[in-house]
Order: structure tokens, then C-alpha cells, then sequence
């Protein structure tokens, strides 16, 4: 049976638009493999890590027909991948092989029994369907994903809180030291819910989700969250923990504020950082009626300084930062102006965008 036959740009997009969570090491060996399904002239691409479950369905040509079967997933697109784009390629069952075929070229490859795939048992009490534009949720997750923490021992940080009311849906991450929120505004009105999907989620959900048209439609469940789009179904296991209470982290009373540029402020701090210490990476801020210095020194002795004009009548206040935490927020930000509100030397600082409730970011600051 001819499973599909069709152009390589269009065979390898579909299987890299699934494979991005499969790892090249696996305890399991059927986990290296994408599941293929054929029903009559359709064909669905499932694979999964036992914690995240990708599925897409594809319009590849190939015989009308039922069959099943699992194949090697990069062994398949690292083959095709060699192959020029328009050329005609074709997938073929041939016993317990397949045989894939392009011009000249023809490669026979083991496939395993797809019974064997463990797929991922779907919850059965998924809360209400709500919907955002997919370009909404990219940015959301772009606003705040570079806060989530790495391998770090409070597994609930390692990930993004979701959490969806009324009419809006918001993100939040944070590593301990730093918290982004972001939120946008839903169309319909969803009850209280509240998730932590994985790192590896929130990676491959930037992965897929495009600027193009079409909505992301999302639900809930306890332990697992689902998401559709464009063509696309995506279910993964959630972390399961107390997200710390990101709004009594969020100062509200910050007496000092000052409206800047947010570019000249991101070149201002990358200069600075070059005479950073590799461990350290530690720049001393001095806010001042109409300047804000920033500098930076490192063991060999070294220093750098840098000084922009601003407009701010407030408190003199000299504060220190880790330079990267900095430079990520506004290095992720597109907007032309950013304001800080500031109390003391001991206080977090938090970073809005004027006019724009939806965005802010807190960092903690450092003793230099």
C-alpha cells in the first residue's frame, strides 16, 4: 500500500510540525517513532513523550485505505530533509518495513507494531472550551516565557501558570529572583482556572504556534491541558504544585517613577554587561533628578559606565540588578517606551509598558 505520496516540502513539514518533542534517547524504543494512521485518504501523525501528545492531520495522497504503523521519526525527516523540495516522494508498506522512495533514491526502513505506541489517556472531565487568536497567546508566551525557571528544585516554577477568569487569561512566570505577567482579554466569559504547564510545553507551544490567522482553542482539566490549531491537537500533562502568589509579589506602591526609552535603555545595559563578571553579573543603577547612570566592574578591575538623560524629579536612588534579567524583558518587548517605578535600593523594581496594563515584569535586586 502506497501510505502517501506527495512533494517533500509538504511530507516534511507535517512530520517536523509533530517530531519537535521526540527525543533521539528513549528508555522505550517506540518513542523515537512517529505513529502514522491512515482512515480512507486521510493521514494523522501522532507522537508522544508519555507526558506531551502531538497530533496532526495532513492531506498527503498515497492509496484510500485503513492501515497503521510506527517509524523512526528523525531517522524519516533527516532522510527527507536531503531531498529537494519539489521533488515527489512516497511511503510504502512492504511486510514489516517501509520503503521510502524520491527520484532515484531508496531507502528501506524498520518500522514497529503500532499497537505497541503508548498513546496518552485523555482526561474525562475537561473543563469549557475558550478560544484566543494564536498570534495573542505566541506573544503572551514570548512576553514571560524567559522568566520560567530551569531544573530548578521548586518543580512549579519550572513552567507557566495559566490562569483563566471571567474574560481574561493570564501568564505568569517566575524563577525566584525575577516574575513576568502578561494577559490579554478572552470573548467569553470562563470560570476560575488555574495551571502550570511544563518547560517543554510552553518551548514547543512557541515552536508551532504562528502569526498567521486562526484561533488556539484551549481546555483545562486537573491534570492535563488540550490545545487546537490549525489542524493541530496538543495534549500535555500539567506540574502539579502551589504557584506562589504572584500578585503580593507585584509592588504597588512604588512613590518613584521614570519613563525611558526602552531601546536606549537595552544598548545602555548590554554595553555595561561586557565588563561584567562571567558568575557575577551585577550593574549598579544611580537614578537621579535628569540622569540615570549605569556601571559595571569586574575582578580584573575593569569598568564600564554609561549615562542617559531622563526625565525624573524623584528620589536619588542607586540600586543593583543582575544585568540579564534586565536586558531579557526588554530585549522581549517591541514597544518604544518603558517605565520603571522604584521605592529604595531594597525594593524590587517593576517594569511596565505606559499606557498598557496588560505587561509587567518585577525584578529583585542585587547587592553590588
Amino acid at each position: 500500500m502506497i501510505v502517501l505520496k506527495a512533494t517533500q516540502d509538504k511530507v516534511l513539514a507535517a512530520l517536523q510540525s509533530v517530531a519537535g518533542i521526540v527525543e533521539r534517547r528513549h528508555t522505550l524504543p517506540i518513542l523515537a517513532n512517529v505513529l502514522i494512521r491512515k482512515t480512507g485518504g486521510q493521514l494523522q501523525l501522532t507522537t508522544s513523550d508519555l507526558e506531551i501528545q502531538i497530533r496532526t492531520h495532513a492531506e498527503l495522497g498515497g492509496d484510500e485505505g485503513n492501515f497503521t504503523t510506527t517509524i523512526g521519526a528523525r531517522k524519516l525527516i533527516d532522510i527527507l530533509r536531503t531531498m529537494p523540495a519539489d521533488q515527489t516522494v512516497s511511503l510504502e508498506s512492504s511486510a514489516s518495513k517501509l520503503v521510502l522512495k524520491g527520484g532515484k533514491s531508496r531507502f528501506t526502513l524498520q518500522s514497529l507494531p503500532a499497537e505497541d505506541f503508548p498513546l496518552v489517556q485523555e482526561s474525562a472531565n475537561f473543563g469549557p472550551v475558550f478560544s484566543v487568536p494564536q498570534k495573542t497567546l505566541k506573544d503572551l508566551l514570548g512576553q514571560v516565557s524567559f522568566a520560567m525557571a530551569v531544573h530548578d528544585i521548586r518543580y512549579y516554577l519550572n513552567g507557566i501558570l495559566f490562569v483563566a477568569e471571567g474574560k481574561q487569561l493570564s501568564l505568569v512566570a517566575t524563577d525566584g529572583h525575577r516574575l513576568a505577567f502578561a494577559s490579554a482579554t478572552l470573548d467569553v466569559e470562563v470560570p476560575r482556572q488555574e495551571v502550570i504547564l511544563p518547560r517543554k510545553t510552553v518551548l514547543e507551544m512557541q515552536r508551532l504556534l504562528s502569526d498567521a490567522e486562526g484561533a488556539i482553542e484551549m481546555q483545562f482539566a486537573n491534570n492535563q491541558a488540550k490545545f487546537s490549531f490549525g489542524g493541530m491537537e496538543f495534549v500535555t500533562k500539567l506540574v502539579e504544585g502551589k504557584f506562589p502568589d504572584y500578585n503580593r509579589v507585584i509592588p504597588k506602591t512604588h512613590k518613584n517613577t521614570v519613563t525611558l526609552g526602552r531601546a536606549p535603555l537595552l544598548a545602555s545595559l548590554q554595553r555595561t554587561a561586557i565588563l561584567t563578571s562571567e558568575k557575577f553579573k551585577g550593574v549598579r543603577l544611580n537614578i537621579e533628578p535628569g540622569t540615570l547612570r549605569i556601571a559595571s566592574n569586574n575582578a580584573e578591575q575593569e569598568e564600564a559606565q554609561d549615562e542617559l538623560d531622563i526625565d525624573y524629579g524623584g528620589d536619588a536612588i542607586e540600586i543593583g540588578f543582575n544585568v540579564t534579567y534586565l536586558i531579557d524583558a526588554l530585549a522581549n518587548m517591541s514597544q518604544d517606551m518603558v517605565k520603571l517605578d522604584l521605592a529604595d535600593s531594597n525594593s524590587s523594581v517593576l517594569m511596565t509598558i505606559p499606557e498598557n496594563v496588560s505587561f509587567k515584569y518585577v525584578v529583585m535586586p542585587m547587592r553590588i
